[in-house]
């Protein structure tokens, strides 16, 4: 199918825009305050070339390198190389900041603000299908809800946001002159992290995006809602909500306590409040009316105290603001004409979404970690029975239903102490914050009835009324035989005459969490989407017979292989057979920068999801999105895939193998969030130990994406060998959820190298895993192919493919510099060279990676 007008618009504005204008200002590097510079600059081109050559010659990492320092500089010692090689890092960091740049300030030029998927769009075909009615009606209860977490997956220093922030402002406008100062500025500022964040340190860095972007974005998109549907949009219910969970997050992160808890609330709280009180003297300016006056000066000085004076006590309610603001507007309309009406409009919206809290912090932990809470207070005989660890599961659940007596923190210490102090934190939160601004506590590795009733226990033993407990407990279903028991969990739970008291008092809601990350790195690409599409369809199914409401929270990450990809396609395929009040999935990482760094990119985004929530449920055309043939097909297919992932996640070598060519061992190191790479503090290394990020994040580096595509291959030429290939192209052409699943694999395949590894295929340890590897993704790709009629990955995405293109040519030397460090570090391990360099080749290896992710920022 040839593109069409629209994309090709699009994709030569890219062209123009970005690609043309990356290579007219990457020129201006050459006057970075770097040491030699000019040279520099020169060098790095001529390693780049030497790397495109090298590999099509199926010549090593370590080949191309050394190749290089013979032919190009007169370096002979190990010093002055690794001293070339951090100058090479640095250079090509600030080249990935200029494309992030260039891409921000293009946005508006290569995307259609107003085109399918966007705000004026949906409002259009509302309008055609005069389903007016129907939009208001949802829009009462319907919601996109984008959390903010800090998974490390790419993390700029504040410092380089705020020049990323001003370096897009002056690529937009043409100045040159400007672009050159940042571009200098970014020479002299330092990118890498020395000291690992603390999680307030992330908090803060998210609140930027907060305050910067989504405070604009969000409210834009609420008052053109207001405006068509005035009555549809309160405070109560804002159809677009922002969660966050760093300072909340504690699962797997000691870093995270109760202090940390309070502190970034009180963050989150004081920043909304500061951008109310300078959106309020903006307004002072404008409406110098009378009556108007008096009422904006007061509500300044309101503002005043809590920010600047913290520890005076206010009694500003989001209520009393909203009433005064609402007088305001009367006024307007009623005195002056309705003169700057939309100014006051935009700041009821703002207020309307974010309260007195900004973004609502979620509280999560590891169910471990409660059971072993439990224990502790069972054992010092502080409100449950001694004998309470030996009590059968259906017993225990029954005393953590009916727990009248109170555990004291102050009796415990470490983690015990602090889970209790977080459970009390949570009160304090609503009661400064607002009961919105901390309610929900989410489940990390739930696996059953009893990890669910843990947590309803725990909160009875902090006092907390569980006749009318205002937290939502909300199990996170991870692994792939969790995701296939999650129903049974939660019709016990339904059942339960404790727990669906709480969800009567909670309005008849459940929030489920699933995660994606989990799921891939436990099952593969196929049946970890396929098992989370069906645990949705029996959750559904279930909480619709027990008349309850179920919200789904999708833990996404940016790339495909942690549940991101076409994350509005997604939901655009759901069919009424999966429940969609509200649309509620995590950003993480890159996907922050890539999808929501900007006003522009967040607004379109938002809009994207919004659209694709809403035409789903009132303009969709179908009652289910598969068929039963269809599900039986995609069964056969996620189950053939999951066959070929376990054989290759079984295969002895694959995690020496995982450990050898990736820069896994040095992830936790690169000092880009405040969590461990691991679960526990083992030294040893096992898969179910090791977290989801960092091994998705390994596969990525080494620029083979295992989780993203392996095992679609292998199911693909299974069902055409078993007669249904016809079958196959028929669901391709008719399910948009199948073709989704295909785009989100081409694109994980677009971003992989092989020739970067093809030095392990004749290794005797590590060949067979590389070949079996590269083997699965040929055999990919040829059906992927075969299936689209395309011979280019991503070819329905020319604009998104050209970016990848660049940005992986971009970090090519990275990539090779990486393997080349790790290479001389087993030689030294192995004792064929001297170790005396050891820890500056290390550095090389965590400085590559920091820039190898910084540079995936579309893998969103």
């Amino acid at each position: 199918m040839p593109m069409d007008i629209s994309g090709a618009q699009s994709l030569q504005e890219f062209k123009n825009q970005v690609a043309l204008k990356f290579q007219l200002y990457n020129s201006l590097f050459t006057s970075l305050p770097f040491h030699r510079i000019e040279k520099t600059g020169i060098l790095l081109s001529l390693l780049l070339t030497n790397c495109e050559e090298g590999y099509k010659k199926k010549l090593s990492p370590v080949d191309i390198i050394e190749q290089f320092f013979q032919q190009h500089t007169g370096y002979a010692s190990d010093r002055e190389r690794i001293d070339l090689l951090f100058r090479f890092i640095q250079y090509t960091e600030r080249q990935v900041v200029l494309f992030d740049s260039l891409e921000d300030s293009a946005f508006r030029k290569v995307n259609d603000l107003n085109g399918p998927g966007t705000l004026k769009h949906l409002l259009t075909e509302v309008e055609q299908a005069t389903r007016e009615k129907g939009l208001a009606d949802m829009l009462q209860d319907f919601a996109v809800r984008i959390v903010l977490t800090a998974h490390p997956t790419q993390f700029y220093p504040g410092s380089v946001l705020g020049i990323i922030n001003d370096l897009g402002k002056a690529i937009a406008a043409d100045d040159v002159s400007n672009i050159n100062l940042y571009l200098q500025q970014l020479g002299k500022t330092p990118f890498f992290k020395k000291q690992k964040p603390t999680p307030y340190d992330e908090a803060v860095s998210l609140i930027w995006y907060l305050v910067n972007v989504f405070y604009t974005a969000a409210g834009n998109i609420v008052t053109t809602l207001k405006n068509n549907f005035p009555e549809a949009i309160t405070a109560k219910h804002p159809v677009i909500q922002l969660g966050f969970w760093p300072g909340g997050d504690r699962d797997g992160n000691p870093f995270v306590t109760s202090d940390t808890t309070h502190r970034v609330a009180e963050a989150l709280r004081t920043s909304a409040l500061k951008n109310y009180y300078l959106e309020v003297r903006k307004l002072k300016r404008r409406l110098t009316f009378k009556g108007v006056d008096v009422l904006l000066n007061d509500l300044e000085k309101k503002f005043y105290d809590p920010i600047f004076q913290p520890d005076k006590p206010s009694s500003l309610t989001p209520e009393e603001v909203l009433q005064t603001l609402d007088e305001v507007r009367s006024i307007l309309i009623h005195q002056h004409n309705g003169l700057f009406l939309s100014l006051v409009d935009q700041l009821i919206s703002k207020v309307t979404i974010f309260g007195f809290y900004f973004a609502a912090l979620d509280i999560r932990q590891d169910n471990s970690i409660h059971h072993k809470v439990l224990s502790a207070i069972a054992a010092a005989g502080d409100g449950l029975p001694k004998d309470f660890d030996s009590l059968a599961p259906e017993a225990r659940i029954e005393v953590l239903s009916s727990v009248h007596a109170q555990a004291h923190p102050e009796k415990y210490e470490g983690i015990i102490k602090d889970t209790l102090e977080t459970i009390h934190a949570i009160r304090t939160i609503q009661r400064k914050n607002g009961e919105a601004g901390c309610s929900r506590y989410v489940i990390s590795q739930c696996t059953g009835v009893l990890d669910v009733m843990a947590v309803y226990g725990l909160f009875a033993l902090c006092g907390w009324n569980t006749q009318a407990l205002p937290v939502d407990i909300v199990p996170l279903f991870e692994t792939i035989d969790d995701l296939a028991h999650a129903s049974e969990v939660m019709e016990t739970l339904y059942k339960h005459p404790a727990y669906s008291r709480h969800l009567r008092f909670r309005g008849q809601r459940q929030t489920i969490m699933l995660g994606f990350s989990d799921g891939t790195k436990d099952g593969g690409y196929l049946m970890a989407n396929w098992s989370i599409y069906k645990a949705k369809e029996a959750l559904t199914a279930l909480s619709r017979q027990y008349g309850i409401e179920v919200l789904f929270f999708d833990g996404r990450g940016g790339p495909p292989a942690r549940g991101g990809g076409k994350t509005h396609k997604f939901y655009a395929s759901m069919g009424k057979n999966i429940s969609n009040k509200e649309i509620q999935l995590t950003i993480q990482g890159q996907t922050v920068s890539s999808n929501f760094g900007t006003v522009d990119s967040a607004q379109f985004n938002l809009e994207q999801l919004l659209h694709a929530g809403i035409y789903n449920d009132l303009l969709h055309p179908r009652e289910g999105t598969l068929t039963k043939e269809e599900e039986a097909l995609l069964q056969q297919l996620a189950s053939e895939g999951y066959k070929a992932y376990i054989a290759l996640k079984e295969h002895p070598s694959f995690l020496d193998y995982l450990s050898h060519a990736s820069p896994l061992r040095w992830y936790s190191e690169t000092n880009i969030g405040s969590r461990p790479a691991k679960r526990s503090g083992g030294k040893r290394l096992s898969l179910s130990d090791l977290r989801a990020i960092p091994f998705v994040a390994s596969w990525s580096q080494m620029k083979q994406n295992v989780t993203g595509y392996y095992g679609v291959g292998y199911a693909l030429e299974a069902l055409e060998k078993a007669g249904k290939w016809s079958e196959i192209r028929n669901l391709y052409q008719h399910s948009s959820f199948f073709k989704t699943l295909i785009d989100n694999c081409e694109m994980a395949m677009l971003k992989s190298y092989f020739p970067l590894t093809a030095y392990l295929s004749g290794d005797p340890h590590y060949g067979e895993v590389w070949n079996k590897v590269y083997e699965e993704y040929e055999r990919t790709r040829s059906y992927v192919f075969k299936l689209s009629g395309k011979q280019e990955l991503m070819a329905d995405y020319p604009v998104e493919q050209l970016s990848i293109q660049m940005r992986e040519r971009i970090v090519l030397p990275l990539t090779t510099i990486q393997q080349y460090a790790m290479a001389r570090i087993r030689g030294m391990e192995e004792g064929k060279a001297p170790s005396a360099l050891k820890e500056e080749f290390e550095k090389l290896i965590i400085r590559c990676s920091f820039g190898i992710i910084n540079a995936g920022r579309n893998s969103a």
